[in-house]
């Protein structure tokens, strides 16, 4: 029972309002699986897409407002998965974005564990989310693909 109470605080914690709406997008957080094995979480999800309100700034703000919701995502997903879950110590983390064919394309990887340090003190998002154990390539301000095998969509 108790491990059914540690799920539903994470499912919890990704609805509420931080995760729900985002500081650069409204859009939801979309969950795509989530599989708990003893000690360690594997979790992946779904980019969020751009806030409309954006469509009239310039293409590169878009951008950068994108990957700072994306990168905040990511450490906040962390942070949910240690605090949900006291007996994990290893999360696996992969964010991916739908392309125009709806095939997903990997953009971040993390291999995090509890261990690692948040450094509040590091004023770059992109810096903490590396120090965390986040693998990811940005370019003019914009997450790009990493290398992987393609997935459809569901």
């Amino acid at each position: 029972m108790k491990e059914l109470f540690e799920a539903s605080k994470f499912l919890r914690m990704t609805r509420r309002k931080k995760m729900r709406y985002g500081a650069y997008s409204r859009e939801p957080l979309l969950l795509l699986r989530f599989e708990w094995k003893g000690d360690m979480v594997e979790c992946d999800w779904l980019m969020r897409s751009p806030d409309l309100w954006d469509r009239d700034l310039p293409p590169r703000v878009q951008r950068e407002n994108q990957t700072l919701q994306a990168l905040g995502d990511a450490m906040s997903l962390r942070a949910a998965i240690f605090a949900s879950f006291p007996a994990v110590t290893q999360a696996k983390l992969r964010m991916y974005r739908a392309d125009s064919d709806h095939r997903l394309e990997l953009l971040m990887t993390g291999s995090v564990s509890r261990s690692n340090e948040v450094f509040e003190r590091v004023a770059s998002m992109a810096m903490r989310a590396r120090l965390c154990g986040f693998q990811f390539k940005v370019d003019a301000g914009e997450l790009k693909s990493m290398p992987s095998v393609s997935l459809s969509c569901l």
